[in-house]
C-alpha cells in the first residue's frame, strides 16, 4: 500500500499536502481500493468556507457513495475539473492526478494534528 511520507492523513482516509496556506486534498490509495471503481466525484462547495471535518463532497463508486470530509478548515478554492470527465483518475493516481480540491486554510495548526504516514499505516492495518 502506497502511503507517501510527505503527506498527512485523516482517519476518514483523506490525504493533505500543505503548500503555504493552500492544502491539496484527495482520498488515499486504501480508500479508493476499498471503494472500487470510482464513477463520479461531486463537489458543490467551491467558494464556501467550511470547518474541519465538514462534508465537502462525495465520491460515487460502482458499489457505494461515500462522503468526503474536510481535513482542515478553510475556503474551497478549486476543484480538480479533470475528475468530471475522468473520475477513474482517483483510482489510478490517488496522490497525483486524482486530487480532489484545493483549500485556502484558515487554521494551519490543524495540519499538525493530522496523522503522519506511520500513524495512518497503523490505522488501516
Amino acid at each position: 500500500m502506497n502511503i507517501p511520507a510527505e503527506l498527512k492523513y485523516t482517519k476518514d482516509h483523506e490525504w493533505v499536502k500543505l503548500d503555504g496556506d493552500v492544502a491539496t486534498i484527495g482520498i488515499t490509495e486504501f480508500a479508493q481500493s476499498e471503494l472500487g471503481d470510482i464513477v463520479y466525484v461531486e463537489v458543490e462547495t467551491i467558494g464556501e468556507t467550511m470547518d474541519q471535518e465538514a462534508v465537502f463532497g462525495s465520491v460515487e463508486a460502482v458499489k457505494t457513495v461515500s462522503d468526503l470530509f474536510l481535513p482542515m478548515s478553510g475556503e474551497i478554492i478549486e476543484f480538480n475539473e479533470s475528475l468530471e470527465s475522468n473520475p477513474e483518475l482517483v483510482n489510478s493516481d490517488p496522490y497525483g492526478e486524482g486530487w480532489m480540491v484545493k483549500v485556502r486554510v484558515t487554521n494551519a495548526t490543524e495540519f499538525d494534528d493530522l496523522l503522519d504516514a506511520v500513524a495512518y499505516a497503523q490505522e488501516i492495518q
